[in-house]
């Protein structure tokens, strides 16, 4: 059982640390972002698992061979109240810390959700207050703002796709096109809740840089990934001309939407869109997809083998 304890430590040293850094700065992952978070969504699952995994076990390694046996050994010591035999401090310790881990986790996540949600059905009513349909743009409420703007806004009952009348003035009818197609695609393609649960793991662990790292990579893939279907319903030359556009401006979408294009985000889709495709042999697809499922179930079968 310590054996088993030792590996998931080393892997979630592995998983909070250099595989992130690694994963960050790759260059692939602009060719395939649709694969690039679910393996950064790997990453983040492996690693809380490795490392609940890593303080269980070795907390109830001074009780049986076995983590089965020292979960049950420890439930019956806890609900007749005793200590039992073998468990020492350090292995007390270790429990204690599987416990606050797990416990701050969850509540980062749910607190998260309600305050995210909570602020959300705020801008929507804002939103409907200080702007309204408008023909030249079907699907988008406009506001007046000198700024060029454009986010969505999703929710759990209802979503928007809000311009700027600045946004409006400014891009031509094949630019705005692209633009709300591109919003369009971050609504149905629910990004907002991959990004709420990268967000909510910055939360719960502001001080460790790796979890800052995941959110910025993961925003900017989701980006990448809405790109990709408005490219698909729009050309790349008017896609970039909104996103020039909309980052230069100055604007700013609240935090509780899927963020428009920013200085620091533009620069990136800029090259990726006008530069020529060039997708992952399928043979690296499949390796990469096999290797983040792999990642998952290595915790797991790690703590069946103890």
């Amino acid at each position: 059982m310590l054996l088993a304890s030792a590996l998931l430590a080393a892997l979630a040293f592995a998983l909070a640390w250099p595989v992130p850094i690694v994963l960050a700065r790759a260059a692939w992952p602009s060719r395939a972002p649709a694969l690039a978070l679910f393996v950064w969504q790997a990453v983040a699952v492996a690693g809380v698992l490795s490392t609940l995994g890593a303080l269980v076990t070795f907390g109830v390694s001074g009780l049986s061979p076995t983590v089965s046996d020292g979960v049950r050994l420890l439930i019956d010591g806890v609900m007749s109240g005793t200590t039992p035999a073998g468990l020492g401090a350090l292995h007390i310790f270790a429990l204690c810390c599987a416990v606050l881990f797990a416990g701050h986790l969850l509540l980062s996540v749910l607190t998260t959700v309600v305050r995210t949600e909570r602020e959300r059905r705020r801008q929507h009513d804002l939103v409907a207050l200080l702007s309204a349909p408008d023909s030249t743009v079907p699907g988008a409420r406009v506001m007046e703002y000198p700024a060029p703007v454009a986010y969505c806004l999703p929710g759990a009952f209802r979503t928007a796709t809000v311009l700027t009348d600045g946004l409006v003035k400014a891009l031509s009818s094949d630019e705005l096109h692209a633009v709300i197609a591109h919003e369009r695609a971050h609504l149905t393609q629910q990004h907002h809740l991959l990004l709420l649960a990268f967000r909510a793991w910055r939360k719960a662990l502001p001080w460790f840089p790796i979890a800052t790292r995941a959110s910025d990579a993961v925003g900017l893939l989701v980006e990448m990934l809405a790109d990709d279907t408005a490219r698909a319903e729009s050309s790349a030359h008017s896609l970039v001309s909104a996103i020039v556009a909309v980052a230069t401006g100055g604007g700013g979408s609240p935090d509780v939407g899927v963020a428009d294009a920013t200085p620091q985000s533009a620069a990136p889709r800029v090259t990726r869109l006008l530069r020529d495709r060039n997708p992952l042999p399928r043979v690296v697809v499949f390796g990469v997809l096999l290797a983040a499922i792999s990642l998952v179930c290595v915790p797991p079968i790690l703590l069946l083998a103890a």
